[in-house]
């Protein structure tokens, strides 16, 4: 694979974009307040209807870092950030970088045992959440290092008379903190920066690691994924450069969450990085994500496949006018040649000029990598590489390249990324290597091909994962906590078609001689499931059997059940027509 196929037909889209980019040296925070410098009238995020310009946003940021100095957090300490999109989010992240620490950022709907798992992975001290799931934290809290809960809530960040309003429906619903709760509330926590006034601001440098994330890695083992102020910076430069047609104070609508590569990486770093206005959604539905890009003219969006889909249903998107929109980005599965075809005229007959664009790539690397050029579509392709991002296609677990257009696993290099999944150096070793070119790869676990033109086409998944609604679900870690429910002696977690999330989780259980088969016992079993694992990840589904069945070494055979419902699903669908 040469340099000039790779990156040639990206120049030809895009003009003048140079072969190779130039990156910030510096850290996450400084990125940011440089392009505030700027731009600082420019509003920097939407939340709620309640805008924050860059000045006050960096205000905001430096008055965080204060009360983080202040509590006792210092370099290099771990600070784990379970919240939704939203200001606090924005605040806290930022802040952590300018003292020099790293955000370990996790979902906020995680359940009790999977928080202390990544507070315990990741060694934090300091943990800022939601009031509505402070009491996760505190069941929890005794078990780990954390010195510091600080407690944020929406409402504080809620304009007049929406704060009423939320009061009165959303507000009503959340538990109540006692008031001798050993936690922080944010109000005063801001309040505490007022304390501290010098040595807060901790230089870094860009290769100094600044945000964890979380992925299966090759095994399906929840990992923590130490990346860099450099992987961020690169990616935020890289977006910009593949996005010609981007201006400061173009608005993104940042629905994707904070916790993911994507939403963190691009929807708000690269547009806050850049002098662009992100539209913080804690929550939504298709049909308020709708709502907020016709409303608020949206210039770029970026969503899942089943979101996509859900859209084109919409009633309410009939007579949308989509005409701001600049780029329409498609991430977290594969995107299906149909759906692409219904989206692009869905777009076309709403007045607006582009295209779904396909992106690919791996929270090893912050998140996409790799995406479809504004001009130039190849039919069931993911696009062409980033700027200073190479994939070649190899035999699986090999350094041997194949041919174009042959089959094999893809390998990713690049300024994005990792530096390590944290306390896991085997699986490091197994997945950053080094080979003979200079450069280290990532081993993706993914089937691709690539053509005479460097474009890259997705085949499939080496390892055994779901994707459900844009998340991803390794089935093994489901089956370790399934097979830890006293009834169970046996589970096996496969993924089932499913017309809005894609894929459901479905699970099959063999329960221990003498366990009655009922709906009480799959009570327990579920509740031990929401006890152990993520909302998103439960399963919705459980089905009784009293074999499982196994391969010639005695595994159990996923594929078999994978057969066995695609063959159901089948069934239903040639059934439904003749019922009507």
């Amino acid at each position: 694979m040469s340099d000039t196929a790779v990156k040639t037909p990206w120049l030809q889209s895009l003009g003048d974009m140079p072969a190779h980019l130039e990156y910030f040296k510096g850290s996450l925070y400084e990125m940011v307040a440089g392009v505030a410098e700027k731009y600082p009238d420019y509003v920097a995020f939407d939340f709620m209807g309640r805008p924050t310009t860059y000045r006050r946003m960096m205000e905001h940021i430096d008055q965080c870092a204060k009360a983080l100095r202040t509590i006792g957090v210092r370099e290099d300490d771990r600070v784990t950030i379970a919240l939704p999109n939203c200001p606090q989010a924005i605040y806290m992240f930022y802040a952590v970088n300018r003292i020099g620490a790293v955000a370990n950022m996790i979902h906020p709907l995680s359940s009790e045992n999977e928080i202390e798992f990544y507070l315990n992975e990741s060694k934090s001290v300091t943990v800022i959440t939601l009031d509505q799931f402070y009491h996760k934290i505190e069941a929890i809290r005794q078990n780990t290092s954390i010195v510091n809960v600080i407690i944020a809530r929406i409402r504080d960040e809620l304009a007049q008379p929406l704060k009423t309003g939320y009061m009165l429906t959303e507000g009503r619903k959340i538990q109540k903190i006692p008031a001798d709760a050993p936690v922080i509330m944010w109000n005063e926590f801001m309040r505490l920066g007022n304390a501290c006034f010098w040595n807060y601001k901790v230089k870094k440098t860009a290769d100094d690691p600044a945000v964890i994330l979380y992925s299966g890695g090759t095994t399906g083992t929840t990992k923590g994924i130490l990346l860099t102020n450099y992987n961020f910076n690169a990616l935020a430069a890289q977006v910009i450069a593949v996005n010609p047609m981007f201006r400061p104070g173009d608005k993104m609508l940042a629905a994707m969450p904070v916790f993911h590569g994507f939403g963190l990486g691009v929807c708000i770093h690269t547009m806050l990085a850049s002098g662009g206005r992100c539209l913080l959604v804690p929550r939504f539905t298709p049909k308020s994500y709708g709502k907020l890009i016709v409303k608020e003219r949206c210039n770029f969006i970026a969503g899942v496949p089943t979101l996509f889909e859900a859209l084109l249903r919409l009633p309410s998107m009939e007579k949308a006018d989509l005409s701001s929109l600049k780029g329409v980005f498609s991430g977290g599965d594969s995107l299906s040649i149909e759906l692409k075809k219904k989206m692009d005229k869905f777009l076309y007959d709403h007045h607006c000029a582009i295209q779904v664009r396909e992106g690919y790539g791996t929270t090893e690397t912050v998140t996409a990598c790799c995406l479809t050029p504004p001009h130039i579509y190849k039919e069931g392709s993911i696009g062409l590489p980033f700027p200073d991002t190479f994939i070649k296609i190899v035999k699986p677990g090999t350094d041997e390249e194949v041919p174009y257009g042959e089959e094999g696993e893809i390998l990713l290099s690049g300024p994005t990324v990792m530096r390590e999944y944290i306390k896991h150096p085997e699986e490091t070793a197994q997945t950053l290597r080094r080979h003979a070119d200079g450069l280290t790869w990532v081993y993706t676990g993914d089937l691709g091909t690539m053509d005479d033109e460097g474009f890259v086409y997705f085949k499939g998944r080496a390892k055994r994962m779901i994707i459900t609604s844009g998340y991803n679900v390794y089935p093994a870690q489901l089956e370790n906590i399934i097979d830890a429910c006293e009834p169970v002696q046996m589970s096996c977690v496969i993924g089932v078609k499913d017309p809005y999330r894609m894929q459901r989780v479905k699970a099959f259980v063999m329960l221990k001689p003498g366990v009655a088969k009922s709906d009480e016992t799959r009570e327990i079993i579920m509740a031990h499931c929401r006890k152990n694992i993520a909302k998103y990840a439960m399963p919705r589904e459980i089905e009784f059997r009293d074999e499982l069945p196994k391969t010639l070494v005695g595994k159990v055979a996923y594929r078999v059940l994978e057969e066995e419902e695609a063959a159901r699903e089948q069934k239903e669908q040639e059934r439904k027509p003749q019922e009507r």
